[in-house]
């Protein structure tokens, strides 16, 4: 059986409205309204009512084909989650993505998943991967799934955690860092290392290109520099 009275939301219409902004997040697109009626499934008047909600706070828009987009006013909201520890990275992972020539980003645990809380691409290279703020992936997948997860006690780990990807975790932890191909996205190469810190939720930084693995320990060495300037700054 789906739900149950403990797991339910307590409210549907706000759920909803969550749900939307979701949907047009990992579409990556504007969506015409019918699309956004049947991902959600409901009805398309209910959709349309709930997208005009989100329209006058200014969490969705709308393109000039009339198709629903994210709203500007969720890059505000964004810039408050975790606001200084964003703040005390932003500087580093501009420096290392300069450094290395590759996006270097941070993530934080949201449950039972990864999610890139900021990243920024290099200033002059020619190609670069695009690592978009809010995108998520399981804990315990990709390279910095594993690192956010070596800083949880095994006993909060989640279900999903497989002893392969387990058997992955240990062999990371002996060398410091931890390196992923083809995990999240086919073709994309991933290290990164753990950002512990008190009063946060577990983190990670990372590089991610199109590259192979041999720069993974050079990389690793210098995300560790500046995973321990973010903990010195904040003082964790």
């Amino acid at each position: 059986m789906a739900g149950t009275t403990t797991d339910a939301p307590a409210s549907q219409t706000l759920s909803r409205g969550i749900r939307i902004l979701e949907i047009l997040s990992d579409a990556g697109e504007p969506l015409a309204i019918d699309e956004v009626a049947r991902r959600l499934e409901v009805h398309r008047s209910v959709a349309y009512r709930l997208v005009r909600t989100l329209e006058h706070h200014g969490l969705t828009s709308r393109t000039d084909a009339g198709r629903i987009e994210l709203g500007a006013r969720l890059a505000a909201l964004a810039a408050g989650v975790a606001r200084d520890l964003q703040s005390e990275a932003l500087p580093e992972l501009t420096a290392v993505a300069n450094d290395v020539g590759l996006t270097c980003f941070l993530v934080v645990l949201d449950r039972d998943e990864c999610v890139t809380l900021t990243s920024i691409e290099p200033r002059h290279a020619g190609a670069s991967v695009a690592q978009r703020p809010g995108s998520r992936h399981p804990l315990g997948i990709g390279a910095p799934g594993r690192a956010v997860l070596s800083l949880l006690p095994r006993a909060q780990w989640p279900d999903t955690i497989t002893p392969q990807i387990e058997q992955q975790l240990r062999k990371a932890e002996a060398v410091g860092y931890m390196v992923s191909n083809d995990e999240v996205i086919p073709h994309l190469h991933a290290v990164a290392v753990p950002l512990p810190l008190r009063g946060h939720a577990p983190a990670a930084i990372a590089v991610v290109s199109l590259g192979d693995q041999r720069r993974a320990a050079g990389l690793a060495a210098r995300l560790q520099q500046a995973a321990d300037a973010i903990r010195t700054s904040i003082g964790g």
